[in-house]
């Protein structure tokens, strides 16, 4: 079988790991210091100040947005979201009683369609946006941040499927208020389940530290610490159990950070194959309605590669008939999902209804051959 992924945790990692765990005293486990080491390592490599581990990629986007309304940052609770993207991008805010607004894709990079996120911006006056970047695919960020800047719109970067990707030279997920990444077995780089938050802005760090773990305060600086406990007037004893702000638990585990600070070294490796992959397939694949390309100074580091066609199904049948893994690109159009036609009935979205209805995205990894490259695309050409 061409599977879609390859596992990124490899036989040396599990023989550290093992090694690790086999000491005469156990290590810690759970949350602890080798998480900090791996925040740390995480934000330096991105370009940010400050990155928190979770235990998933939607782990991380429920927080930011939670921590965002609970400390006040947002204007009203209306975010834009693209039609596009993952289900959670979708579902989080609307379990935190926000009210999502979904944005037409367009199909150069299959992020938001800047007309119709600035005309969304006009109407809605939205305080937040998700700024998915799908499949490693790099958005033009000066014109979406101009429309944010423009429109007092908080940016958050959606970065799960394209760790590892560049707008002229910098890193993806260092550009909004907080970014969101994943660390799950089939992306870019794993701790099995995982997640990252990526910011630059201190005192939703602290928010952040702080609704990961319960609302307590044990993660913040002493000074935060001391600050807190005298503002609500909380003695060190009761301290242990007060809480500040509505928390959750997502932690993640020290376990998970010991494959995760091996992991970050392999990211630059990955996504030149990765990249080289695309290059592959973009100059060998026929009959695509997606203009995807490299802009000069961008860096692609592709996550699967995507394909809008109108012989999707017999396409499909086909890959499958010979053991190759394909999917609908992404999820399709959120707006065709029953979640949302429950609640917001429907919205027309006219590039996200053709990715729904002719889209797919075929492998990409690390381990794909120029081989498999060719077999899986002599079956799109045929």
């Amino acid at each position: 079988m061409i599977k879609l992924v390859k596992d990124t945790i490899d036989k040396n990692d599990i023989n550290k790991l093992i090694e690790w765990l086999n000491q005469d005293e156990i290590p810690r486990l759970t949350k602890g210091d080798l998480t900090w080491e791996l925040e740390s390592k995480w934000a330096k490599k991105i370009g940010t100040k400050y990155s928190v581990y979770v235990n998933s990629g939607s782990s991380a986007i429920i927080l930011a947005l939670a921590s965002l309304l609970h400390t006040g940052k947002l204007k009203n609770n209306k975010v834009v979201v693209p039609g596009l993207s993952w289900a959670t991008d979708v579902s989080s805010p609307m379990l935190l009683g926000m009210e999502p607004i979904l944005c037409d894709s367009n199909l150069e990079d299959l992020s938001c369609d800047l007309e119709h996120l600035e005309e969304l911006f006009k109407t809605n006056d939205p305080s937040c946006m998700i700024l998915v970047s799908p499949l490693g695919l790099v958005p033009n960020m000066e014109k979406v941040i101009s429309l944010c800047e423009k429109y007092n719109v908080i940016l958050l970067e959606d970065v799960c499927e394209s760790m590892g990707s560049k707008y002229q030279g910098k890193y993806l997920g260092s550009f909004g208020f907080a970014s969101f990444f994943s660390m799950y077995f089939g992306h870019h780089l794993s701790t099995i389940e995982g997640g990252f938050i990526n910011t630059n802005d201190e005192d939703f760090y602290y928010s952040l530290l702080m609704m990961r773990s319960h609302g307590w305060d044990r993660d913040l600086p002493t000074h935060i610490q001391e600050k807190l406990r005298k503002e609500n007037n909380v003695n060190e004893f009761d301290s242990l159990y007060t809480f500040y702000l509505p928390g959750f638990n997502l932690r993640a585990t020290d376990l998970q950070a010991f494959i995760g600070l091996m992991a970050i070294d392999k990211l630059d490796g990955y996504s030149e194959k990765r990249n080289e992959n695309f290059k592959k397939y973009k100059s060998l694949i026929g009959d695509n309605k997606i203009m995807v390309g490299e802009n000069k100074g961008d860096f692609v580091s592709n996550f699967a590669y995507p394909i809008i066609n109108e012989r999707r199904n017999e396409i499909v049948n086909k890959l499958l008939e010979k053991n190759i893994e394909v999917r609908p690109l992404i999820a399709g159009d959120m707006s065709k999902k029953p979640m949302w036609v429950k609640k917001y009935g429907p919205v027309e979205l006219k590039n996200c209804e053709l990715i729904n209805k002719f889209g797919f995205y075929i492998p990409n990894h690390q381990g794909l051959t120029f081989d498999e490259i060719q077999t899986i695309v002599s079956i799109i050409n045929e």
